[in-house]
């Protein structure tokens, strides 16, 4: 069973519903690599080091302390983090509910974590969840994760709910100074068809399963090949080709885009056609 990183509530109007959050994703080191000396191809070691007194620290007995002045700092202890004077530390304040056209999700949200209701919050949970659902919308609200306050989205995933972390406005950057953004660029309505078109020619749902990060499987290709004193050698980077008509391009890759829905498409038919014989 997985470990739920925060308690609280949600706050929905007059209602609150207990709720814990559990990490809806994580990130995984595939690949890792040890910090070597040049020299000696030995691993290399980092001390946590007392300037002060000259000695070093374990980990295990490190402080953590805010600043005040030079040389001097107040001691924060974890209880005193737990104890924040900030409501959002243990309860999620719903403040307005918007369209989820409103926000970009390529650009504001952030980590994702799935909301598992509490016994006695199932219902007020599900009606949540529901009520979003049929009025298109979710739930904007603030909570404090990590030492951060942040803000956060709620929003119907599959049964239940998920919560989204957001960027703060002031942490978006600007596309101000991104040239080739600026200036309008004509687009002929055929081209237009025919780019539509492409797309539809590749639509589909999307299936998570169909992807593979082959990041590792290269790596470990090198490490193979230096073990037996091969070189791989490294694909071309592809070259800006010539300039060519903007229609002709879209109709070759409508083109090839079908052929290779059709090859992807043929295993599958030809395994439903075995089924049904069978």
């Amino acid at each position: 069973m997985p470990r739920s990183m925060w308690k609280g509530v949600v706050s929905f109007g007059m209602v609150s519903i207990p709720i814990r959050l559990y990490n809806a994703t994580e990130s995984t080191a595939k690949v890792s690599f040890r910090q070597l000396c040049p020299d000696h191809h030995s691993p290399i070691s980092y001390k946590r080091w007392c300037a002060e007194g000259d000695h070093e620290v374990a980990y295990s007995e490190i402080q953590r302390g805010y600043e005040v002045g030079k040389d001097r700092y107040v001691i924060i202890e974890d209880k005193d983090l737990d104890n924040l004077p900030l409501p959002t530390a243990h309860a999620i304040d719903i403040e307005e509910f918007v369209p989820v056209d409103d926000i970009e999700p390529g650009l504001y949200f952030d980590n994702a974590y799935y909301v598992e209701p509490e016994e006695l919050g199932k219902k007020p949970y599900q009606l949540l969840r529901q009520a979003l659902k049929a009025t298109g919308r979710m739930a904007i609200a603030k909570i404090a994760l990590r030492d951060k306050e942040h803000l956060a989205a709620l929003h119907p995933n599959g049964k239940g709910l998920i919560m989204n972390t957001l960027h703060w406005p002031d942490e978006i950057r600007s596309t101000e100074g991104l040239k080739g953004l600026e200036g309008e660029v004509k687009i002929n309505p055929k081209e237009l068809e025919m780019a539509k078109a492409l797309i539809e020619s590749l639509a589909d749902n999307f299936d998570a399963s169909r992807y593979k990060d082959d990041y590792r499987d290269a790596v470990m290709k090198v490490v193979h090949a230096k073990m037996e004193g091969e070189v791989i050698e490294a694909p071309e980077a592809p070259q800006p080709g010539k300039v060519m008509d903007l229609m002709e391009a879209l109709r070759a890759s409508v083109e090839q885009a079908k052929k290779q829905r059709a090859a992807r498409e043929k295993p599958a038919a030809d395994t439903r056609r075995r089924r049904k014989a069978s």
